[in-house]
């Protein structure tokens, strides 16, 4: 009451925020006769001024190139605060200057609001903006302005389609001002990636852009890594990425060697499992048949019964005996699949693959598979190819990928609901932006009826009502499975319709444009079509494009490169963009289609609107209130009226597990009979207060992985920093000998010469032993007495013998080719520990939920664990990489190893022959191979078009596993070198 009073008398934060940005609304609108009267070429020249008032402003910021790491780190953040200043003071001229670009290039002009949402992102905010408010125009401004600095700015989509049209769209507006612009989708090659992210603007996926960033530290070269850094970012549908698609980590893996026979027989006795129920009785809990399960938790349990069973029908001992855990987690895993993931709505079968369904948007997701084997018990569960389990090689939650931007900004439809968890995680304000017009949007309360079978009935009439009338109606549904029954049910009635899931994904831009069609009915999972417009009466620029192409108008034009300055087109030309291509026709005939079209649109527009304008229909609530406000959005854009109204049943998935119990009492009281409704807004909001109850559960469970993955993105951060440091050329021998000889001896004298026992009681013999065997030096031969010396100089006399043999070949190879030899081995033995550092987190991960019943934390006990096995990690590390570089031997020049050196110069291509050839040249050259069959993979991640990975062939003699490692040890292939093969 209080918060509600105080809001009336001084305005709500938002409408604050709001009132504050004004006077620089004022300031963009004051310059704008100013700036129309400049010719192109003037305009276009602005470019160069704003760039060259910022060189200015950085001249004064000192250079001081051989300062030290903390100097220059010091340097850079008075850059980028100088950057930041002359920024904002750019800001109203540059937002002038990009809104009479937008007039004269694309013929739109940037609405006062549109600026205020510019403002809002370049301050690195979330600008909420209802549907059709032209928030793809809006991001021009603060890419624009911050594109100036010359650092790039990605704008991230949630699909393809979107990447592609809005780089074409507003891409002319960048390329008018002399600004190019890149495109990252699937299927470019690295080099085409390097070029569009050297772009000034680079507009993607967040698919891509997480993948690169992990495929860029799996390279061994600095110069076959894409990206450039993480400057700045706007998110488009930044509530779909940053927080639904959040739950998924990006995982690049490759095939582990285990077989799949196993899924396949746990699979078979599956369906002779019982289900069961959780009983509350006398306050205990209990558990029937073979398994319960939980979907509000979206968990199963199997009873011990149930397990009594499974170890009869597998043959085997006890479950819970070690040598059989791997079986009981495939179990698990098994009931899962079955119970809790169905067929055409969690996932889809087609071409005998299965593939995941966004259950956001209801888009296919190919190329992402569950992990922990639940992707491949479901494979067995519908009888088609088990792919092996794959092992990870990289991963990074979207969080933790997006958290590295120095500034992040987004923008959509609906983010306020959510404004707790952007603030939260990211640190991001939402700041609400008012409409260009008012609202004129009808919100129905819900109506609830008894069963499904009742609410479909009374979603057909009800659509079949509305059609007859001549209003349009999109129905959105939360699964395919529903959209199907409810297009089964008007087919009865003959109502013509459109149906639009993740079967049809291709065309649902052009389906969506057109749903506010005079009595079109289009029916639509979820959210499919966000970034398109619904235009009442008709999209005349959609409906022009399809005319073109299919006379043959139209003729497509061949790809450009993955950056450059935006076709404009030639004159008398005009290009658009069209399902996936761009296409170039004739002004005259564009223009003579566009406005017949045009004209009958408009007609259909008035006639649209005088039957009440498009209507959606809801057919079930999402567990997310967003969701549903997203749906509701799609009515009523730009001043025009719409209407919406939610049909539920008990039956709902929602009602069914959160809501039933209440909702049920409530029907009683008011005497519900079958196939009549109850229309009540108390029933709405009890639903809506459910919705928030999961949605704080969601958060919960989102905020939970990510406190896990912040252990790891420590440890992440680490290792990917030692690799950047080695791609670019760190001078590593004094880090080799200074840190990590001294520590690997440092470790053997307390082994066998602990600086606490008396000299009599030291293994000397076992010390050179280990010396002799890590480090290939003879400490007798070498002349040290060792049983003459104290604890002190017998660590020196060691270590400067050491020093000594490292020399003796670095001077034998040569500085350049050692330095190689080191990056080489480095990469090799750190990529080998942590994808192996990797599975260990994971197997950590599956296990520690269980020390909850011991009283400890999980989380602390995994922030220590994991801290432990990091530890022995790099030290595995730093002994491997010492271990295998003393004992490197150097070939004499008519040795076979010179054959081997040859075998591996591919790798070396443009690098200077080195003169000598060394025992590991072979091992290298595996490792290269080793890493572009990952690559290969890693290109692969998340692709819409999988292909098989191609056969690397090999070059130079194989090295059998069980044979003597070439690197001098003593120990077999397999067990030494031949790990990290």
């Amino acid at each position: 009451m209080i918060n509600t009073l105080i809001a009336k008398v001084v305005g709500t934060k938002n409408e604050r925020e709001v009132k504050r940005i004004r006077p620089l609304v004022g300031r963009v609108a004051a310059l704008e006769p100013e700036t129309e009267r400049l010719s192109d070429a003037e305009l276009r020249a602005k470019t160069d001024e704003f760039r060259k008032r910022i060189a200015d402003r950085l001249a004064t910021v000192p250079s001081e190139p051989e300062a030290s790491p903390d100097r220059l780190r010091e340097m850079q953040k008075e850059r980028e605060l100088v950057v930041k200043e002359v920024l904002e003071e750019l800001l109203p001229e540059a937002f002038a200057v990009v809104r009479e670009a937008g007039r004269r290039v694309v013929q739109m002009r940037h609405f006062d609001v549109q600026l205020v949402g510019g403002v809002v992102l370049h301050q690195g905010k979330i600008a909420e903006m209802k549907t059709g408010e032209g928030k793809t125009l809006v991001a021009t401004l603060p890419v624009y302005l911050n594109a100036l600095a010359g650092n790039g700015v990605h704008v991230v989509t949630v699909n393809d389609y979107l990447a592609k049209r809005d780089s074409e769209w507003m891409g002319k507006i960048y390329g008018f001002l002399g600004l190019s612009v890149g495109v990252i989708v699937h299927g470019l090659d690295d080099t085409e990636r390097r070029e569009a992210y050297a772009a000034d603007v680079t507009y993607g996926t967040n698919n891509e852009f997480g993948f690169d960033y992990l495929r860029d530290n799996m390279k061994f070269d600095l110069t076959q890594c894409v990206q450039r850094g993480h400057n700045f970012a706007i998110v488009d549908e930044v509530d779909s990425i940053l927080i639904d698609e959040a739950r998924t980590p990006l995982i690049i893996s490759g095939e582990s060697e285990q077989s799949t026979d196993k899924y396949a027989r746990v699979n078979r006795i599956i369906p002779k499992l019982e289900r069961g129920e959780e009983i509350d009785r006398d306050d205990t809990k209990i558990l029937t048949g073979d398994y319960v399960v939980d979907e509000k938790r979206h968990t199963i349990t199997v009873t011990d019964e149930g397990w009594e069973k499974v170890e009869q029908m597998l043959g085997i001992g006890n479950i819970a005996d070690p040598e059989n855990w791997d079986l009981k987690h495939h179990v698990d895993t098994a009931v899962k699949a079955h119970s809790l993931y169905r067929r055409d709505v969690e996932y889809v079968v087609k071409d005998g693959e299965v593939l995941i369904v966004d259950e956001f948007t209801g888009r296919l997701m190919p190329g992402r598979r569950w992990s922990d084997g639940l992707h491949q018990a479901i494979e067995a569960k519908e009888g088609v190819k088990i792919e092996r389990e794959n092992q990870t090689l990289a991963t990074i939650t979207f969080q933790n990928y997006f958290r590295m931007y120095k500034k992040l900004a987004g923008m959509t439809g609906t983010a306020d609901t959510e404004a707790a968890e952007f603030d939260k995680i990211y640190k991001l304000e939402v700041v609400v932006i008012p409409t260009n017009r008012m609202l004129l949007r009808h919100e129905n309360p819900d109506v609830v009826y008894r069963t499904e079978r009742e609410k479909y009935n009374a979603v057909s009439d009800g659509i079949e009502e509305l059609h007859q009338r001549g209003q349009p109606v999109l129905v959105g549904t939360t699964s395919i499975e529903k959209s199907e029954r409810i297009s089964e049910l008007l087919k009865k009635k003959k109502v013509q319709h459109v149906v639009l899931n993740a079967k049809y994904h291709e065309k649902e831009a052009e389906i969506v444009a057109q749903a506010g069609r005079k009595d079109v009915v289009t029916i639509a999972t979820n959210m499919a079509g966000r970034g398109t417009d619904i235009l009442l009466g008709g999209n005349p620029e959609f409906m022009a494009k399809q005319e073109c192409v299919k006379k043959g108008v139209a003729h497509p034009v061949p790809p450009k490169a993955a950056t450059a300055t935006p076709r404009l087109g030639k004159e008398g030309a005009t290009l658009f963009y069209y399902q996936g291509t761009e296409y170039e026709v004739p002004t005259e005939q564009w223009a003579e289609a566009f406005q017949r079209y045009k004209s009958q649109t408009d007609a259909e527009h008035d006639e649209v609107v005088a039957v009440g304008g498009l209507h959606i229909l809801g057919t079930e609530r999402h567990e997310a209130r967003r969701i549903d406000n997203q749906l509701r959005g799609r009515a009523g854009r730009q001043g025009d009226p719409g209407s919406s109204r939610f049909y539920l049943s008990l039956e709902d998935d929602l009602m069914r597990i959160f809501a039933k119990e209440w909702v049920s009492k409530w029907l009683e009281r008011l005497g519900m009979e079958e196939g009549i409704p109850i229309e009540s807004r108390l029933i709405t909001r009890r639903i809506e207060a459910a919705q928030k109850a999961v949605e704080v559960q969601n958060f919960e469970a989102r905020k939970h992985v990510l406190e896990y993955d912040d252990v790891m993105n420590k440890q992440r951060e680490a290792v990917y920093g030692l690799r950047r440091q080695l791609l670019e050329g760190l001078d590593q021998k004094d880090l080799i000998l200074e840190d990590y000889v001294a520590s690997t001896l440092g470790d053997l004298l307390e082994q066998f010469a602990p600086e606490k026992t008396h000299p009599d009681d030291w293994d000397l013999a076992g010390l050179k032993n280990q010396v002799s065997g890590r480090f290939g030096v003879d400490l007798a031969a070498a002349g040290v007495k060792l049983e003459e010396l104290g604890r002190q100089e017998l660590g020196d006399a060691v270590f400067e013998k050491l020093k000594e043999r490292y020399e003796a070949k670095e001077k034998l190879l040569g500085p350049d080719a050692m330095r190689y030899h080191e990056r080489m081995i480095m990469l090799s033995v750190l990529d080998t520990q942590w994808k192996d550092h990797l599975l260990s987190m994971d197997h950590l991960k599956e296990g520690i939920g269980l020390r909850g019943y011991g009283q400890h934390d999980p989380l602390v006990e995994y922030k220590r664990e994991s801290f432990e096995v990091f530890e022995e990690m790099m030290q595995r590390f730093q002994e491997e990489t010492v271990r295998t570089l003393y004992l490197m031997e150097v070939v004499a020049a008519d040795e076979p190893g010179r054959e081997l050196a040859a075998a591996s110069g591919e790798a070396r291509e443009g690098r200077a022959a080195r003169a000598r050839a060394t025992s590991i040249d072979e091992l290298e050259a595996e490792f290269q191979r080793k890493k572009r069959r990952e690559l290969e993979q890693a290109r692969l991640a998340g692709a819409g078009d999988y292909q098989p990975v191609q056969q690397v062939v090999r070059s130079g003699a194989k090295v059998g596993r069980n044979d003597p490692c070439p690197c001098g040890s003593g120990k077999k292939y397999k067990k030494c070198c031949g790990m990290a093969a």
